[in-house]
């Protein structure tokens, strides 16, 4: 059993083995605060026959015991992972990959088990400390270790780890995981904060990173234990130089071919023909064919980038593809758009709902709810592939997040705009960065629906091919430049400054001034991207679809809300059949009406206000006869609430019978007298009436028309 800690920003880091799971090939209880995480990472002892690709899954599991709930539902125990747990999983996943061998081909599973959280210390970052603890010291061959942290921004200076509380203040929310040598992997979410302060950031939280990183060393070199060696295939030199020499010449050709389906299936022409032709000459070594073609795809893009400064599609390095943007393209929804970036095609669709309709979040974090969701789709006829739909997965989920992130700061408060909002991008075609494009189609969406968001959003995707000293940064990457290159790099923003930002790394890491410099040309890229948008829609439309909800918002006394409601529902229930409207009552006695017809919803609104309204003595009102005695007729002036007019201040002659002035359902004016200490009303139909003039009117009045003629 070994325990390391680590003081890191007035917490303890303590990283503790041989105590759990002693049965994987590499276990670490990771313990930050009061948040607990455990990782076991295990490995096939047989690699995985038939694949191309290293088999790493990544779970993490979340038990909502950690924060000392039950799980909701009939079944009372966890299920499919949240949306939460997906991404937490993704970002353990996205720094580790880049350290395995690229020719290792056994299953290796990471499982990250969060068993106690305390808020001010993320689950999520231990998850990626403990994955790399878990392996370095296991016989799994892994090029860590590595560390991660959080960063966040107040008074303009970076936070390491920042509690919950100044997680509400800071501008900035960074999760960052590296190696000593450089960062491998960075998350954000911002509010117009500027690349060099994004860059100041990162640097703070890299310093932390190699503290994190030299207390692993420490364990490893105590407790690691030998790593399996595995052996680089390498294709018989012969042949590698035979098959290279003609591969090279057509890839370049068809490279040549701007167009993506058209380039891919000459690739693929090329490749069948390269390995039929040289199957005749070398019969026992198809897979070695079939590795030098892909070596040689990769060495000739990466060379045309490096040496021409030219890329598959013939665009320069900072060469953006053609936009194109339209609005308002479906007729009964609440708001849409369609943006285009070359082969890159978004349809993203705006829904807004009433409160009711926020989703509820079942998780271990302390946010319990959200009302703006962005959801994400990718169907496989977006790149031309024949597949099956079952849901969203892990990248769509991701994705969806992401664009999220980008376009959550400008969404409007729950003050100024009652609505829950839900965006889902629809991709229908990709040729790289459809994240990026659902950022940009959102924004259009948004506008289009009449939400008054604070800024348009755009974003863009960025790449980099490196070899050696020389370096090329590509804006607007596409899907081969993501496939075959060093970075996917993401940024979205508004014209002010940058709102989200995603980078992986697939190399063993970039100096800080490269990432300074794509962030810099990334913040141009979008900008060129948001002048196209506002061409086509600048500022959110004045008024709502006439599809979607109007709202009406108004503010009771807590009290009142029982008369609202009325006993068993009965009040609310009877507003809403009445008028056709949603009806939603906070606890604090905010009330949303949700109507399609304007004209419904004020009408249920002058309704809850005659509910709640103050009888006031001296104020004349029209009510309703509910009640006649002999003594006098009782009038409901406002809902539920009822008076007594006496016989004789029915009218200003005398009166023998309450029924010659008033009869039951009579709809007549009184006046309030005085509300007595027992709350009694007393109104007066007499105070009301307009006085006679004389007597002979009053005369008049006795005898007409409420005296009867025999």
């Amino acid at each position: 059993m070994g325990r390391y800690e680590l003081p890191l920003q007035g917490r303890i880091l303590t990283l503790e083995t041989g105590k759990l799971a002693k049965q994987a090939s590499g276990a670490v209880q990771v313990t930050y605060g009061d948040t607990v995480v455990l990782v076991a990472a295990t490995m096939a002892d047989e690699p995985r026959e038939g694949i191309d690709f290293f088999p790493l899954t990544v779970d993490y599991e979340e038990r909502q015991y950690a924060v000392g709930k039950i799980p909701g539902g009939f079944i009372r125990r966890e299920g499919r992972p949240t949306e939460k747990a997906t991404i937490s999983a993704r970002l353990t996943d996205r720094p580790l990959r880049p350290l395995f061998p690229q020719e290792l081909r056994n299953p290796v599973h990471v499982v990250s088990m969060v068993l106690s959280v305390d808020h001010d210390c993320p689950p999520e970052i231990l998850s990626i400390i403990g994955a790399s603890a878990a392996l370095s010291i296991s016989k799994i061959p892994f090029a860590g270790p590595l560390g991660a942290v959080v960063v966040g921004l107040i008074d303009g200076e970076p936070v390491i780890n920042p509690t919950l509380e100044q997680c509400q203040e800071s501008r900035l929310h960074l999760v960052l995981a590296g190696t000593r040598e450089a960062v491998m992997m960075v998350e954000a979410e911002a509010c117009e904060v500027g690349p060099e302060e994004l860059i100041e950031c990162m640097e703070a939280g890299h310093r932390e990173i190699i503290r994190i990183v030299e207390m692993q060393e420490k364990m490893v070199e105590a407790e690691g234990v030998p790593k399996i060696e595995i052996v680089p295939f390498e294709p018989e030199e012969e042949i590698a130089e035979t098959v290279a020499a003609v591969a090279r010449e057509r890839i370049r050709q068809a490279m040549g071919n701007p167009d993506k389906l058209q380039r891919e299936e000459k690739l693929r022409q090329i490749k069948q023909e390269l390995v039929e032709e040289y199957l005749q000459q070398y019969p026992e070594n198809e897979r070695d064919l079939k590795y030098i073609y892909e070596q040689v795809l990769k060495e000739t893009m990466r060379s045309m980038i490096i040496k021409d400064r030219l890329r598959p599609d013939g665009r320069r390095p900072e060469e953006i593809r053609e936009v194109s943007c339209q609005v308002s393209i479906l007729p009964r929804t609440h708001g849409s758009a369609l943006f285009t970036r070359g082969q890159t095609q978004v349809l993203d669709v705006c829904t807004l709902g009433t409160l009711r309709d926020t989703q509820t979040l079942d998780g271990l974090t302390a946010e319990e709810s959200k009302r703006f969701m962005h959801h994400y789709n990718f169907p496989p006829f977006s790149v031309g592939e024949a597949g099956f739909i079952r849901g969203p997965g892990r990248r769509e989920i991701g994705h969806g997040a992401l664009a999220e992130r980008s376009l959550v700061k400008v969404i409007p408060s729950e003050e100024e705009f009652p609505y829950a909002i839900r965006l889902v991008s629809e991709v229908l075609e990709s040729n790289g960065s459809s994240s990026m494009a659902s950022v940009c189609a959102g924004s259009l969406a948004l506008m289009d629906a009449g939400v008054p968001t604070v800024k348009p959003v755009a974003g863009i995707a960025m790449g980099l091919i490196k070899e050696g000293e020389e370096v090329v940064i590509l804006s607007d990457i596409q899907g081969m430049e993501d496939f075959l290159g060093d970075m996917d790099f993401k940024v979205a923003g508004t014209m002010e400054g940058i709102n989200s930002l995603q980078l992986d790394i697939k190399v063993k890491g970039i100096p800080f001034v490269i990432l300074e410099t794509a962030l810099q040309q990334a913040c141009e890229g979008y900008r060129h991207i948001l002048g196209i948008m506002n061409d086509t829609l600048a500022a959110p439309r004045p008024e709502l679809s006439p599809h979607a909800p109007r709202m009406i918002t108004m503010q009771i006394d807590v009290d009142k809300i029982r008369d609202v409601i009325g006993p068993g529902g009965k009040m609310i229930n009877k507003i809403i059949a009445e008028t056709g409207v949603e009806i939603d009552i906070e606890d604090d006695g905010r009330i949303y009406i949700a109507a399609i017809d304007l004209e419904a919803g004020q009408k249920a609104q002058e309704i809850i206000e005659s509910l709640v309204a103050d009888v006031e003595p001296g104020k004349t009102y029209l009510g309703k006869v509910t009640r006649v005695e002999r003594y006098g007729a009782f009038v409901e002036v406002l809902p539920g609430k009822e008076g007594l007019v006496h016989i004789s201040h029915l009218d200003h002659c005398r009166v023998g019978k309450t029924e010659d002035v008033v009869n039951l359902g009579d709809m007549v004016t009184v006046k309030v007298l005085d509300i007595d200490e027992r709350g009694r009303i007393n109104l007066s139909r007499k105070e009301a009436l307009e006085k006679p003039a004389d007597s002979k009117e009053g005369e008049r009045r006795r005898r007409s028309p409420y005296r009867k003629r025999r």
